[in-house]
């Protein structure tokens, strides 16, 4: 039996309307949610156009130049700004001319493989062993306007296609369940003498990589209870009904982290010589959306740990290109200096209860976000829409 997407109806019409613009051919991301039993895809995005396409609009006619390298960025810059917990990229999509569908499955398989690498590398935690590794190859044929959807399990780098359903659903996220909560940061992270060059990025990413595992033994209270992995996060709870009516049901978690971690975890202490330190404080928003098809408390809590974990990192990532892109690479004053992170904010999506989210410095105006939102997602946002999440803290 291959795997059944659901699919968020309007995207049809997106997928629709991409044809008809085509320049032999189109691609795209598909975002949304795996679970045990089904797959949601709540938004399909084209790729962006490059400078240099723009200006003569021919495209290529072969496959063979697809440019992977473009489409794994996009996917990279797609997931680290625009995604809250539990939004993934699923999947990717090409609509071709009918001269170019024979080679276009071999395409798709290149990108799946090549967008998931890039995702990985990035990641401070590891997916489940019982998690899903099904990615969509969807392929859909400018003239006939036949769709072909196939996966491919990306742990297995020499898996085969299978086939698998595609299924249009009105309102799939109008009323999906959100998870919030702030966390409050304050970790230390040593910079050691010996490291060359004071080499931030590498010591700020090994100072998350252990506070992240700190976060995924934490114990998370879901409205101030601690529930069981395997009990419906909705139990007790009375859930809306006969509204299709894009509405949100939000719980409220809060994070208990431990203190120590008891005997059976002792350690040998260890003394380094360094040369300064890097301290990350703050409050920081994180949330995380899940389906309304009875999801488990366990699926819940692994979206939202991921966003509090994705949601420093990306920041730390973000605010040392902006230092790169704004005082060169080579600045080698260490005196005390303070640097405000971006700030979260979150954009709704038409027709559905899912927010979509991204960061802004103090002094980036609105209009710079509506043209990222643009660029990225293909999606026109009003300045109204911005809801910033944040107090900034000096």
């Amino acid at each position: 039996m291959g795997r059944t997407y659901f699919v968020e109806e309007a995207i049809g019409q997106y997928l629709s309307d991409l044809s008809t613009k085509l320049k032999p051919y189109v691609t795209g991301l598909l975002i949304g949610q795996c679970s045990p039993q089904r797959d949601y895809i709540i938004r399909a995005v084209r790729t962006p156009p490059k400078e240099e396409q723009k200006e003569d609009n021919i495209g290529p006619l072969k496959l063979a130049s697809v440019d992977e390298e473009w489409i794994t960025t996009h996917a990279s810059q797609v997931v680290s700004r625009m995604l809250p917990g539990g939004l993934l990229v699923l999947g990717v999509f090409i609509i071709v001319t009918p001269e170019l569908s024979k080679d276009s499955q071999n395409a798709l398989r290149k990108l799946i493989f090549s967008v998931e690498k890039s995702l990985t590398k990035r990641r401070l935690w590891k997916p489940a062993e019982d998690e899903v590794s099904d990615r969509a190859a969807l392929q859909i044929c400018s003239a006939t306007k036949k769709i072909v959807c196939r996966t491919y399990d990306v742990r297995d780098p020499k898996s085969s296609a299978k086939p698998a359903d595609w299924k249009y659903q009105s309102a799939l996220s109008a009323s999906w369940l959100a998870l919030d909560c702030t966390v409050n940061v304050n970790i230390h992270i040593p910079l050691l003498a010996t490291s060359p060059n004071h080499d931030l990025e590498k010591n700020t990413k090994n100072g998350l990589n252990r506070w992240s595992k700190q976060i995924e033994d934490s114990v998370f209270l879901i409205n101030g209870q601690v529930k069981d992995d395997d009990t419906e996060l909705l139990e007790g709870q009375k859930k809306l009904r006969g509204s299709t009516q894009s509405s949100t049901q939000f719980s409220d978690v809060n994070v208990l982290t431990q203190l120590s971690q008891g005997s059976s975890h002792r350690s040998t202490a260890t003394v380094q010589v360094c040369s300064g330190s890097i301290n990350l404080k703050g409050a920081v928003k994180c949330r995380a959306y899940v389906h309304n098809n009875k999801p488990k408390v366990k699926e819940a809590i692994q979206a939202l740990k991921r966003d509090i974990i994705n949601t420093l990192s990306d920041r730390c990532e973000i605010l040392f290109e902006d230092l790169i892109i704004n005082e060169g690479p080579h600045k080698k004053n260490f005196e005390r200096e303070y640097h405000v992170l971006p700030q979260r904010l979150f954009v709704p999506v038409p027709g559905s209860s899912v927010m979509l989210s991204d960061y802004k410095f103090g002094d980036e105006a609105d209009g710079e976000i509506q043209e990222r939102f643009v660029e990225m997602l293909d999606q026109s946002v009003q300045a109204e829409d911005i809801h910033i999440a944040e107090e900034i803290n000096t």
